[in-house]
């Protein structure tokens, strides 16, 4: 009665107001007389007002700029994913995909549609929104550098860094004292424009070499420790020597630009005495997520806006404003990782795309139109690689690094990345480049900073050592060694469970290393150590109860599906055991275009295909990183299907062929390490008719006649799966029961495929 009585009180209320807004509506249209209408109506011509009115809302400066956006972020990762699996830094395909949205692609080629997407008058929305981007950025980038670290190794890291800076800086101005009659813009005097050139030659970018150098493995090593100190030294000195530069240029004159350099001193002795302290204040009292509250992020963020503001208002650009309050943080781990959570992925995933793309629409590649221009250019390369690579390879042996550490050193201080096009991209607001010059410098920029995996992995090539040996343990062949690739924790602890059954009697004859790989995108130098302590901390504890040594592994990289096999294939490796994935689209529509997508941009999966590999696995459960393991792993494999893995006590093998005989082994290991009762299915005869599997079960069951029993019933009941804690089954038969979309898949228990 009283849902009647509420839908007819509904009807009446919205229909009579309704009725009363049309005549309301209808009584206003006598007003209109003699009232001249800034938009005439045509009544007759309904569509045409319709598409009218579309093309405005198209062309409205928030349409424009939200096309503009979703167009960057989809092209940005696009290349991004296209030169990490490649094995470059993203950032790399990011500078590639704004070159390709500027005038030397999209506006060569397809004119109208870089007009229509990239108007003239939207650029100046574009740019203010990727400064607010590359502010937040900045922020990061001073969060990310460890003081602690200069303080420790200042000595070695000093020398190297400022000889780093101080050589590519000299050889910069000597460099514009050859090209600036040519190439100095109007009306700029020699010392702007030298000391731009000197500061573009001698930047290096830390956010880049500090993820190379966990992707390399190299990051708890001395030689790691070195060159993420000296880059931290170099970041820090050349930001300052930038902020100098800046003031310089927009005084005009050195002896302006002192009263300047007066007010920055000032502004970071400020920063220092005064906000520091109260910034280290309010992150002791609210050190921890739970009692991180909207107010303290705002007086963080204000403090943020307001040295920003302060740096930009002094002349030196409110960049470095917002690296020196990321510097300035409180040092405690968890409080930078909670602002670094809230600020990246709307700075990095974003709002920086847009500055790449800011940056390539300014890169006309059009205007190195001539042999000569690209002559200089390939001398501005020479010159850049010379000064910093050679400069710091030779500081670094100076004070005692070895010839491969030095040249490693080298390679890794030479790339420029983001750092370079953020200084270059000031020159170029300040008027102190042309954009010829701009453009030269930005191929510099790209070059330097593609050339550091291909130099790392030459000089590794020449002193025939390798940055991974350090990751792969050196296993005894005359041990069982089994190698575990885990994802979550949940998945990892079955895993280990599942290891533990097969060598618990055996522990001095056998080995087990537990695997953990992470975007190294998602990681940060500062807090590495801890994310890797948190990461195996379960795992560790697992191992505790189950009395179990195991030995960690970890490894941040770009490509996580390629690195587990690689490590994997460079051990010596008994049994590979990794879960099985599943795809958050699966059983969707979407996840099959997703699945047809990916079939056709991974080149992975094209290879696989065009090498007939594929056909095993076509159509089968395994998610593409399952399947990408599979196809690339040269050693026993085993996939388990996680359901809540505590113990393998009773143990279900179907043998389905002569194949599968191999599953015996693990049967016997099962049974002599953790009292197994095995439970063998013959299904289609073979123990009768094979002599290997028949002498094998045979032995066994001699051996241990209360731990094996072979079924023939052809029909498996119900009941008897729920009492099984683990199916053994081989990919082949497993791929067959897939197939033939057996009662089994919706009642086994845990499952473990093996590829043998």
């Amino acid at each position: 009665m009283k849902n009647i009585k509420n839908t007819l009180f509904y009807f009446a209320v919205t229909g009579g107001f309704t009725a009363l807004i049309y005549w309301i509506a209808s009584k206003g249209k006598d007003l209109e007389i003699g009232n001249k209408l800034l938009v005439p109506i045509i009544e007759n011509d309904h569509w045409d007002n319709f598409l009218s009115s579309m093309e405005l809302n198209l062309h409205h400066p928030l349409a424009i700029l939200l096309a503009q956006i979703i167009t960057i972020i989809v092209i940005a990762r696009f290349f991004g994913w296209i030169f990490r699996k490649m094995g470059q830094p993203s950032v790399i395909g990011e500078i590639i995909a704004g070159i390709f949205l500027g005038p030397s692609l999209l506006g060569m080629y397809f004119p109208d549609f870089s007009a229509s997407l990239f108007p003239v008058e939207s650029l100046g929305n574009l740019q203010f929104l990727s400064q607010i981007g590359l502010i937040l950025f900045m922020f990061i980038i001073g969060m990310e550098l460890d003081l602690k670290v200069l303080k420790n190794r200042a000595n070695e890291a000093i020398v190297i860094s400022h000889a780093s800076i101080v050589i590519p800086f000299a050889l910069g101005i000597a460099l514009a004292y050859f090209v600036y009659h040519d190439f100095a813009p109007n009306g700029v005097a020699f010392l702007p424009f030298s000391l731009f050139m000197g500061i573009a030659m001698s930047i290096t970018a830390f956010p880049v070499l500090a993820r190379i150098v966990q992707e390399r493995g190299i990051h708890k090593t001395k030689l790691g420790a070195i060159v993420i100190t000296c880059a931290a030294a170099d970041d820090i000195t050349a930001w300052c020597i930038l902020a100098a530069v800046i003031a310089i240029v927009k005084a005009g004159t050195f002896v302006s630009s002192l009263y300047v350099i007066g007010l920055a001193i000032f502004y970071v002795i400020v920063m220092i005495f005064i906000v520091k302290p109260f910034l280290k204040k309010i992150g002791e009292l609210y050190g921890t997520k739970d009692n991180l509250n909207k107010p303290v992020v705002a007086i963080f963020f204000l403090t943020l806006i307001i040295s920003s503001y302060t740096t930009e208002v002094i002349g030196i650009h409110a960049l470095f404003g917002a690296f020196m309050m990321g510097a300035i943080m409180p040092d405690i781990t968890k409080f930078r990782s909670i602002f670094i959570e809230k600020v990246e992925d709307v700075s990095v995933i974003l709002l920086l795309p847009l500055f790449f793309v800011f940056t390539g629409l300014r890169t006309q590649i059009g205007l190195i139109n001539d042999p000569y221009l690209w002559k200089i250019t390939g001398f501005i390369i020479l010159v850049a690689v010379i000064g910093k690579f050679l400069g710091s390879a030779l500081a670094a042996k100076f004070v005692g690094q070895t010839w491969r550490d030095s040249f490693t050193i080298g390679a890794l201080m030479n790339t420029r990345g983001l750092m370079e096009l953020i200084v270059l991209n000031i020159g170029l607001d300040l008027k102190v480049l042309t954009p010829e010059v701009f453009t030269m410098m930005v191929i510099m920029a790209l070059v330097t900073t593609f050339m550091t995996g291909p130099a790392l992995n030459l000089i590794n090539y020449i002193f025939k050592t390798n940055d991974s040996d350090g990751l792969v343990e050196t296993s005894d062949s005359k041990k069982y060694n089994i190698l575990i690739s885990f994802g979550n924790n949940e998945k990892g602890k079955s895993l280990l469970r599942l290891a533990n059954s097969f060598v618990k009697k055996q522990k001095e004859s056998s080995t087990i290393t537990v695997m953990h790989l992470a975007l190294s995108d998602e990681m940060h130098p500062y807090n590495l150590d801890e994310f890797e302590k948190n990461s195996f901390k379960p795992i560790i504890e697992e191992s505790k109860i189950l009395k179990q040594e195991i030995t960690t592994l970890f490894k941040a990289t770009v490509d996580i599906d390629a690195n587990i096999s690689d490590i994997a294939n460079s051990g010596e490796y008994d049994l590979f055991l990794v879960g099985l994935g599943k795809s958050i689209f699966e059983g969707t529509l979407l996840g099959k275009v997703l699945g047809f997508t990916t079939r056709i941009i991974n080149p992975d999966r094209l290879i696989d295909k065009f090498t007939g590999r594929e056909g095993l696995f076509e159509n089968s459960p395994f998610d593409e990183r399952t399947r990408q393991i599979i196809s690339k792993t040269s050693m026993p494999l085993g996939i388990l299907i996680d359901k809540d893995l505590q113990n393998a006590h009773q143990v279900f093998i179907p043998i389905f062929s002569a194949e599968d005989s191999f599953l015996i082994d693990y049967a016997q290991k099962l049974i002599f390490n953790n009292n197994s009762e095995i439970m063998v299915l013959d299904v289609n005869g073979q123990v009768s008719t094979n002599f290997v599997i028949n002498s094998a079960l045979d032995s066994l069951a001699k051996k241990y006649p209360q731990n094996i029993t072979l079924m023939t019933e052809k029909i498996i009941k119900k009941d008897f799966l729920a009492k099984q804690d683990l199916m053994i089954i081989s990919i082949e038969s497993w791929k067959a029961l897939v197939d033939s979309r057996s009662i089994w898949l919706s009642r086994v228990p845990s499952v473990l495929i093996i590829k043998h």
